[in-house]
């Protein structure tokens, strides 16, 4: 029997997040009534518009590769909604189309760093930044958010990091609205940081997915500060697109050859379908606005009534669609506190080990991405499951 070993990159932490999700669409082709508020997937369609624009396109057999960077008027839309939403003039050459906002962290990540290199994240923290990182053979330096730095990176909280960590740091990787915290980093906040950024020779990452999805304070864009910086966004979120595979990035200038090239052998290019979907999509605001009023009503009746359940918020709820709470008073163990909560009463929740390895093991993030009403029967039944 031929015996091979697995390479030491591939020994990341499982993305607990999808772990529940299978469970749970295993429960519910059981029978089962699961409701899942455990992954940021908007349970919304795709806008009409873009599912118009992909009809046409399969109707006239357009698709196949395209540009590895994508489609010309594609990126030109993108260009275009930078002007209207921030006032920021990019030039289309300097956006990259790629496979999902996480085909472009990958890209960002061999594009920018080496093998040993150390960049800082927050934490807590998209799971899947860290264990990209890791798997790429980085230094992965987390950096606590609290409220003592407003639940997001400062410059006075990277130069703390750098220090403990022993290395100096080539990146840094924040997202605004940020996956759990919902913390939205302000204008002032942020130009502090790109600037910190700037002036060490560090690189800049902004992580803008959830943009359109701010209910509280300023949603900026780190484009409208710099040109050095790299923007990574998608159609998943606002656009209520995940399965279509489809996200971007802004590049500066020495970006655009490298990514180019690292994109034409890793992906080729993203869909052209979606790439055609996407484009239709940037129409249909009005349709996804209506969209984004739900949620506002999901995050206004979890604000209130998961503290009343003793599941008091552990960040602020300011934007994207998450509320990331303290599960102490309950369990110590938020791993098994969600297994149980799925198991018992048919309700998804990720443990807040994919976001913090330190101390997310008291608490739990849920998605309020799904409907009114599924929100409001799911904390009905943890209502009763608590008592």
């Amino acid at each position: 029997m031929l015996l091979i070993t697995l390479s030491k990159r591939s020994a990341v932490e499982p993305f607990h997040a999808m772990d529940i999700l299978a469970e749970a669409n295993r429960l519910r082709q059981a029978g089962r009534p699961v409701i899942s508020m455990a992954v940021g997937q908007p349970s919304h369609p795709a806008p009409k518009a873009a599912l118009d624009a992909a009809d046409e396109a399969l109707k006239h057999g357009r698709v196949g590769y395209t540009d590895a960077l994508g489609l010309r008027d594609l990126r030109e839309a993108i260009a275009s909604s930078y002007r209207m939403r921030h006032g920021a003039i990019i030039d289309p050459a300097r956006i990259a189309v790629t496979t999902g906002s996480s085909a472009a962290f990958n890209l960002a990540f061999l594009a920018l760093f080496d093998p040993g290199d150390a960049v800082a994240i927050a934490r807590p923290g998209y799971p899947a930044y860290r264990n990209i990182l890791k798997a790429l053979g980085l230094h992965v330096v987390e950096v606590p958010v609290t409220a003592e730095t407003g639940y997001t990176l400062t410059p006075a909280s990277l130069e703390r990091a750098e220090t403990k960590a022993g290395h100096k740091l080539k990146g840094v990787l924040l997202a605004s609205p940020a996956n759990p915290t919902g913390t939205v980093t302000g204008r002032e906040a942020l130009k502090r940081l790109v600037n910190y950024c700037d002036s060490r020779n560090i690189a800049f990452i902004s992580d803008e997915i959830y943009h359109g999805l701010t209910f509280v304070g300023e949603e900026t864009s780190a484009a409208e500060i710099s040109e050095n910086v790299v923007v990574i966004n998608s159609f998943s979120k606002y656009y209520c697109m995940t399965g279509w595979r489809i996200g971007w990035m802004v590049l500066p200038e020495m970006l655009i050859r490298p990514v180019e090239c690292l994109a034409q052998s890793l992906y080729i290019s993203a869909p052209e379908l979606s790439q055609r979907a996407a484009k239709a999509a940037f129409s249909a605001e009005d349709e996804l606005d209506v969209y984004k009023e739900s949620y506002r009503t999901n995050r206004d009746f979890l604000m209130s009534r998961l503290p009343e359940l003793g599941l008091p918020l552990a960040s602020p709820m300011d934007g994207a669609f998450y509320a990331y709470v303290d599960t102490s008073r309950y369990s110590n163990d938020s791993m098994d506190f969600a297994k149980r909560m799925l198991a018992e009463i048919d309700v998804a929740a990720t443990p807040g080990l994919d976001f913090d390895p330190l101390e997310g093991h008291r608490a739990l993030r849920f998605s309020y991405a799904g409907s009114v009403s599924d929100i409001a029967e799911a904390v009905g039944r943890i209502g009763g499951w608590l008592k």
